[in-house]
């Protein structure tokens, strides 16, 4: 469902979850039925915690040819029936403008570009961090208040231009941990506390080329929200899911990681903070279950 501006949860739900412009296609029945199962894997291993909120990412968009596996996190907690719902921003592409949309499980999963294949990650929030975390998740003032009123793909981690989805998420974790009230100007303090507390997103290398490259299939990437030093070296500090685990991790040592993956075959399963290779590839100690039929 959609968390309007100013308004409560209202609305039915967008129908196949929030998409890139034009970039919606439909599955066949095979892939609905890989992906579903993909889920299951996901939905058991959630089952198995007890932490009131995880930080979920999936690799939507292909962006590997900036050495990038995962595009989009967002911040999922169990509703009242038990269900595990995403909180999560997203470009409502009718309006031209960002909103947030609560997501079930299925739903963010298949949410990728490629469903042949795909990537999801999740770091449980556990003990008194992550009811901090839920607190503000669900205090839809202070939700909404960090929301932009402008989108970019690439959007400058330390500016209030634009934002990206997951610097939203970056934001929010700010506002729980920080203990920041509510205020027109909890988008700049929340900034300043992930500044002070080391959030230090690693910069992403992109010459001219990758750049023209990535506006053919990105929507709304803009370089003037980034300093001028950023621009010219063409290493961009933007909020990823990457960049928002490392910060868990540092703030959290105890956190732990479990990632999962599909190539249409099989699902590989691995905990721990080392990724799984590419082509979803096992290695010892992973859980390897068969999909597909």
């Amino acid at each position: 469902m959609v968390l309007a501006l100013g308004a409560a949860l209202a609305g039915p739900a967008l129908a196949g979850g929030p998409v890139f412009c034009d970039r919606s296609q439909p599955l066949t029945a095979p892939e609905q039925a890989r992906l579903l199962q993909f889920t299951g894997v996901v939905r058991a291993a959630l089952a198995g915690t007890a932490a009131p909120v995880v930080l979920i990412s999936r690799a939507g968009l292909d962006l590997s040819r900036f050495g990038i596996r995962y595009s989009h996190a967002a911040l999922a907690w169990r509703d009242e029936q038990g269900a595990w719902q995403a909180r999560q921003l997203y470009y409502a592409c009718d309006e031209g403008r960002p909103r947030l949309y609560d997501q079930g499980l299925a739903g963010f999963v298949t949410g990728v570009d490629d469903p042949s294949q795909g990537y999801v990650s999740i770091v449980p929030l556990t003990g008194e961090a992550g009811e901090a975390v839920r607190t503000a998740l669900l205090d839809a003032p202070r939700a909404l208040r960090l929301l932009a009123a402008r989108y970019s793909a690439n959007a400058y981690a330390f500016g209030l231009d634009y934002q990206n989805c997951n610097q939203w998420v970056a934001e929010l974790l700010a506002t729980a941990w920080g203990g920041l009230p509510d205020g027109d100007d909890l988008r700049a303090r929340a900034q300043r506390w992930l500044h002070a507390a080391g959030y230090a997103p690693a910069p992403v290398p992109v010459d001219s080329h990758g750049l023209m490259f990535a506006a053919g299939f990105v929507p709304l990437i803009h370089l003037r929200d980034h300093p001028e030093d950023d621009r010219y070296a063409m290493r961009l500090r933007v909020s990823l899911p990457a960049s928002l685990e490392a910060f868990v991790r540092q703030r959290l040592p105890e956190a732990e990681r479990t990632e999962f993956c599909h190539d249409g075959r099989q699902v590989v399963v691995r905990s721990g903070w080392t990724p799984i290779a590419d082509g979803c590839s096992a290695a010892a100690g992973d859980r390897v279950l068969p999909i597909g039929g």
